[in-house]
C-alpha cells in the first residue's frame, strides 16, 4: 500500500456532520417554498416568520442567525456531485441550533474559540469565499459576526472543514 494512501491525520468530515453529540439540539421545519435557493449541508440559515427556513445570504444580519444545515441520510440531485448534497424549497430541512457541527472554513484559519463570521457580500478579491459561507476573519463590510458561535478546536484538514460551536440556541 502506498505511503500516500494512509496520510498522517484523518479528515475532519463533510460539512453538515454533527460532531460531539450530547449537546446537540436539531429542529426540523420547511425551506421555504417560494425560496428558489437550496439550501446545502453544513450552510447557515434563518428563520422565518411563517416557521420555515432559508439560506442565510445577502440581506441577512447575525441576529438572524438560526442555525446551521445538518447533513442526512438523502438522495443527490446531482449525478456528478454527490457530496453536494443539499434542502430543496418546499422539503423538510434539519438544522443544528445547539451543538458541534462541521462547517467549511471558507477563509482564514480558524482558532480554538475564535470568532466566526458569515460573508454577505461578495468580494472578487477571494473567489472561493461565497455569500453565505462561514470564515475565520473578518472582511470589513461584507461579513458579519456570529455571537454565541466559535471555532471549537482550530484544527483544519485538507478540505478547509473545521468543527464550529453553536454555544447559545436562538
Amino acid at each position: 500500500m502506498p505511503g500516500q494512501v494512509i496520510g498522517i491525520e484523518l479528515p475532519m468530515g463533510y460539512a453538515g456532520s454533527f460532531a460531539r453529540t450530547p449537546d446537540c439540539i436539531i429542529m426540523n421545519r420547511l425551506i421555504r417554498g417560494e425560496d428558489d435557493k437550496a439550501v446545502p449541508f453544513g450552510s447557515p440559515v434563518v428563520l422565518n416568520s411563517d416557521n420555515t427556513y432559508s439560506a442565510f445570504g445577502s440581506g441577512n444580519v447575525a441576529a438572524e442567525f438560526a442555525g446551521i444545515a445538518v447533513r442526512e441520510v438523502k438522495m443527490a440531485t446531482d449525478y456528478r456531485n454527490q457530496n453536494e448534497v443539499s434542502y430543496q424549497p418546499g422539503q423538510p430541512c434539519d438544522v443544528l441550533e445547539r451543538g458541534n457541527i462541521i462547517v467549511v472554513c471558507r477563509k482564514g484559519t480558524p482558532t480554538a474559540g475564535g470568532k466566526v463570521y458569515i460573508r454577505t457580500v461578495e468580494n472578487e478579491s477571494y473567489p472561493g469565499c461565497p455569500v453565505g459561507g462561514f470564515e475565520a476573519e473578518e472582511d470589513t463590510g461584507k461579513t458579519v459576526e456570529l455571537t454565541g458561535v466559535c471555532w471549537t478546536t482550530g484544527r483544519m484538514d485538507q478540505n478547509k472543514c473545521c468543527e464550529l460551536t453553536i454555544k447559545n440556541r436562538v
